[in-house]
C-alpha cells in the first residue's frame, strides 16, 4: 500500500513537471500598498527609481519648497554671489503676504541675522519671514526670487514643478510631484552646505541685536536617536504638514554603499490604541528605506582586471592568443536576489567582424572588441537598467582591450618589412630598372663574348692559314 502511495506521488510529480515547466526565481519581494498620495524611492547617485506610486502625480508643493530656497541659497554662497555670515536686516516687506496659519521664528523688523542662521531658521524652524529674508538677500526681491526657484527647476528637468513663493505657504498654483522633488533633493545633496543643515537634529541660534538664543528641532525625526522614529542610516530630510497637502516627508539615507532618497507626499496622521500619535509620512518614508536597503544593492560584476575571454593572434612571438578584459570595471545596481551566476557575456571581437585575423603585434590595453553582459529577467523582476528582450536583459556594451603585449615573430617580422618595402611603388620602379640594368649588362656581356669568340676564331684561321703558308713555301725549296 506504501509502495503504491510513493509511486502516485511520483507519477504525480511528474506530470506536474510536465505540464507546469519551471519557471525563474522570483525576484525581490515587492513593496506593498503605500499610504500616502504619491511616493517614491531611487537610488541617489544613479537616479534609478526603485518603487513608484503615482510619481509624476502633481501635488501641493507646501514646505517641501523650501528645499529649492535652500538649495539656490547654498549655491549663492559656493559661487561668491552671497556669504554665510552675510548680515541680513528684516524688513516689513519680508512680512508681507504671510498667512497667520504659516509657520514663522518671530523674527521682529529690524533684527538682523547672517545669513546662515536664516537657513536653519528656514529649514529646521520653518520659518516663513527668514525664506522671504534669504530671498531678497539674493535675489532683490521674493519676486525675482522665485522667478530663479522656477528657472531652476527647468534647469534640473522637472516636468510638473511651479512656485508662487519661497516659504511653502499654500498656493493652488504652486505644486510639483515626487519625481521632481526627487531631481531638485538630489541637486541639493551635492552641495555639503545643505547636507549639513538638513543632517541637524538640534541647533541654537545664537543672540541677535532684538532677540535672545532660539533653539530649534529638525522636523526630520528619523534623526532624532532618543525617538520612536529614528533610522541610523538617515542623515538629511524635511517634513512638512499642511492641512491641503497632507503629511510629506523626504530623506536622504546611505548604507552599504546605497544612497538613497524617500519621498512621501500627501500621507497622514492616525492615534493608535495606547493614544499616541503615528505620523506616517515618517512610519512609510522608513519603511521604504529598509526594503530598499533589504533588496537592493550594487554589485562588482566583472573587474576591470579580469580575463573574460581570449582571441587568436597569428605571428605572435611566444603565444598564439591574448587575453582579453574590459576595459572598466562593471558595477550595477541589483536585486540582491540576482546572482553572479545569471550573467552570461556575450562578446565580440572586431578582427571577426570585418572577416580578418588578428595579428601580433598587439598592445596591452589595446580595444579589441566589446562584451555585453545578459541575464534572464527573474519572474516578477523590475529591471533597474539594461534593456529587455525576450525575457533577457542586455546591460551597455563594455569595450574589451587586450590583457597583455604579443609580439610579433622576429623572422615573421623581417619577412613582413621585406614584403611590404617590395609592395611599394617605388621600390617596384626600382626593382624593374635593376633587372633592366642586369639584362643589359648580361646582354652586352654575352655580345662581348660572341664578338671576342670570332675575334679569336678568326686569329686562330689566320695564324693556320699562315703555318699553311709557311710549310708549302719550305716544299718548295727542297
Amino acid at each position: 500500500m506504501v509502495k503504491k502511495s510513493i509511486i502516485s506521488i511520483l507519477f504525480f510529480a511528474l506530470t506536474v513537471s510536465l505540464i507546469f515547466p519551471a519557471l525563474p526565481a522570483r525576484a525581490a519581494t515587492p513593496f506593498r500598498e503605500i499610504v500616502a498620495k504619491s511616493a517614491l524611492l531611487a537610488e541617489a547617485d544613479s537616479g534609478t527609481v526603485l518603487f513608484d506610486h503615482n510619481m509624476d502625480q502633481r501635488h501641493p508643493a507646501d514646505g517641501l519648497a523650501k528645499i529649492m530656497t535652500l538649495l539656490l541659497a547654498v549655491d549663492a554662497c559656493m559661487n561668491g554671489d552671497a556669504n554665510e555670515e552675510d548680515p541680513v536686516e528684516m524688513t516689513d516687506s519680508a512680512w508681507l503676504n504671510i498667512n497667520a496659519n504659516s509657520p514663522t521664528m518671530g523674527i521682529s523688523p529690524g533684527e538682523e541675522m547672517p545669513l546662515i542662521d536664516l537657513m536653519y531658521c528656514a529649514l529646521m524652524g520653518g520659518a516663513s519671514e527668514a525664506c522671504n529674508m534669504i530671498a531678497e538677500h539674493i535675489a532683490g526681491s521674493v519676486e525675482a526670487f522665485v522667478r530663479s526657484m522656477n528657472e531652476q527647476a527647468d534647469k534640473l528637468g522637472c516636468k510638473s514643478t511651479n512656485f508662487t513663493n519661497a516659504n511653502g505657504q499654500y498656493n493652488v498654483r504652486q505644486y510639483t510631484t515626487a519625481m521632481d522633488q526627487f531631481l531638485i533633493f538630489r541637486e541639493a545633496l551635492s552641495n555639503p552646505l545643505f547636507a549639513e543643515i538638513t543632517g541637524s537634529y538640534r541647533h541654537t541660534i545664537e543672540s541677535t541685536n532684538t532677540s535672545e538664543p532660539r533653539s530649534l528641532i529638525s522636523s526630520n525625526s528619523l534623526l532624532n536617536s532618543n525617538g520612536k522614529y529614528y533610522f541610523s542610516p538617515c542623515s538629511s530630510g524635511l517634513a512638512s504638514a499642511t492641512f491641503e497637502g497632507g503629511y510629506s516627508f523626504i530623506a536622504f539615507a546611505e548604507a552599504d554603499e546605497l544612497s538613497l532618497v524617500s519621498i512621501v507626499l500627501g500621507s497622514d496622521i492616525i492615534i493608535l490604541e495606547d493614544e499616541s500619535t503615528q505620523m506616517r509620512n515618517l512610519t512609510e518614508s522608513r519603511r521604504l528605506f529598509e526594503w530598499g536597503f533589504s533588496q537592493f544593492g550594487w554589485r562588482t560584476v566583472l573587474s576591470s582586471g579580469e580575463p573574460v575571454d581570449k582571441a587568436p593572434v597569428l605571428h605572435g612571438d611566444g603565444a598564439d592568443f591574448v587575453n582579453l578584459r574590459p576595459e572598466t570595471t562593471i558595477r550595477l545596481l541589483l536585486d540582491n536576489d540576482v546572482l553572479d551566476s545569471d550573467f552570461k557575456p556575450v562578446v565580440r571581437l572586431y578582427s571577426d567582424e570585418a572577416g580578418e585575423a588578428l595579428t601580433a603585434p598587439v598592445t596591452a590595453g589595446e580595444v579589441l572588441g566589446e562584451m555585453i553582459l545578459t541575464r534572464r529577467v527573474r519572474r516578477g523582476e523590475v529591471v533597474l537598467a539594461g534593456e529587455v528582450h525576450d525575457d533577457v536583459v542586455e546591460y551597455e556594451p563594455v569595450l574589451l582591450v587586450a590583457n597583455t603585449n604579443v609580439g610579433l615573430h622576429r623572422l615573421v617580422f623581417i619577412k613582413m618589412q621585406l614584403s611590404v618595402l617590395l609592395s611599394s611603388k617605388p621600390a617596384k620602379i626600382t626593382i624593374w630598372v635593376l633587372a633592366g640594368l642586369v639584362a643589359l649588362y648580361i646582354a652586352l656581356v654575352v655580345r662581348y663574348n660572341i664578338i671576342r669568340r670570332k675575334r679569336l676564331y678568326r686569329i686562330k684561321e689566320a695564324k693556320k692559314k699562315l703555318a699553311d703558308e709557311r710549310r708549302g713555301s719550305f716544299d718548295d725549296f727542297e
